[in-house]
């Protein structure tokens, strides 16, 4: 049997503790008890913050721990809530990045639910290795930590006894994932379907939502980049988008680049996705004349850029959010 240690932080989401809980704590139990099998549990779960006293989480849930994390032994697996704030959790709760360091020294994988990837990266043990959280805190975290490969397009991240998942209800696809890792895909399976849980969803990037890229000091690229909003549906090219800006072609492309992390084309490839997604989510518009109203004239060419940004081919993105 596992030990499962479950890390609480100040200020988390109570269904991104409870539902990975729920997923260790019912593997080996819930289908056999629907079989009437003998129930044979494969994790022993304990829930545990830094003070060890009952706490409230963020929708005013109060959870009553096991214990601190002083009372912890012998772990196989930590995981990590998430957290609202980074620099408030490590100002008032500092001790969990060296007690998080200690376990994974003592043989402890490491898992961070959402945003607890920031906790698990203050560490250290994730530098020059992938991660994932969610897809809004995605500019955050590669600022905060440029030596991590962010790869917020995947729901969970392996590198073998490292794990992150994306956002607070990916916590159930880390927690089958791990099931499946240790126990096997047929266990796995078997608490997917108890719990009525997908298995094996391995993409956010459908949920993701543009993130405008303006938090930087180059006043030239910003209008540049409103221009490209403004007038997404035209055709542009360089020189006159290095007019809009003021600047040498050059020099417009060094500088939106190093400003945004983007291409121009790239940039305003995203925009044009992110108009299509609202016309497949609220209409019946056949996806030739979403084309042409975002400004491609070829269909099949804007439906590769969509499914290779989405992870999704539009009839199945509109089957999935279509307002009803």
């Amino acid at each position: 049997m596992k030990r499962v240690t479950i890390l609480a932080l100040q200020n988390t989401m109570s269904s991104a503790i409870i539902a990975p809980l729920e997923v260790f704590s019912q593997t080996g139990v819930m289908w056999n008890y629907f079989n009437g099998k003998p129930m044979t549990p494969y994790f022993d779960v304990r829930l545990v913050t830094t003070h060890g006293r009952p706490f409230k989480c963020l929708s005013g849930v109060r959870i009553v721990p096991d214990g601190s994390i002083h009372d912890v032994g012998r772990s196989d697996l930590v995981m990590v809530s998430p957290i609202l704030d980074i620099e408030k959790t490590l100002r008032v709760q500092p001790e969990v990045v060296n007690w998080i360091r200690d376990r994974y020294k003592a043989g402890a994988h490491v898992a961070s639910v959402c945003s607890g990837a920031f906790v698990l990266a203050e560490t250290g043990l994730l530098d020059g290795k992938t991660a994932t959280t969610h897809w809004a805190f995605a500019d955050r975290f590669r600022r905060r930590y440029p030596r991590i490969r962010l790869k917020t397009e995947r729901l969970v991240t392996d590198e073998g006894d490292l794990f992150c998942s994306g956002g607070a209800n990916a916590g159930v696809d880390l927690a089958l994932y791990l099931v499946e890792k240790y126990c096997g895909h047929e266990v796995a399976l078997q608490s997917s379907k108890s719990m009525i849980a997908d298995l094996g969803r391995t993409s956010q990037a459908p949920y993701a939502m543009l993130r405008y890229r303006k938090d930087h000091r180059d006043d030239r690229i910003r209008a540049v980049q409103e221009w490209i909003e403004k007038h997404f549906d035209r055709n542009f090219n360089y020189d006159q988008l290095a007019r809009e800006g003021g600047l040498s072609r050059r020099t417009m492309e060094r500088r939106f680049k190093a400003a945004t992390g983007e291409t121009p084309l790239t940039y305003q490839q995203s925009i044009r996705v992110e108009a299509a997604k609202r016309m497949l989510e609220q209409g019946q518009r056949s996806f030739d004349e979403i084309t042409y109203q975002v400004g491609y004239e070829d269909s099949s060419t804007f439906r590769k850029i969509f499914s290779k940004q989405t992870g999704l081919v539009p009839t199945a993105y509109r089957r999935k959010f279509q307002r009803v």
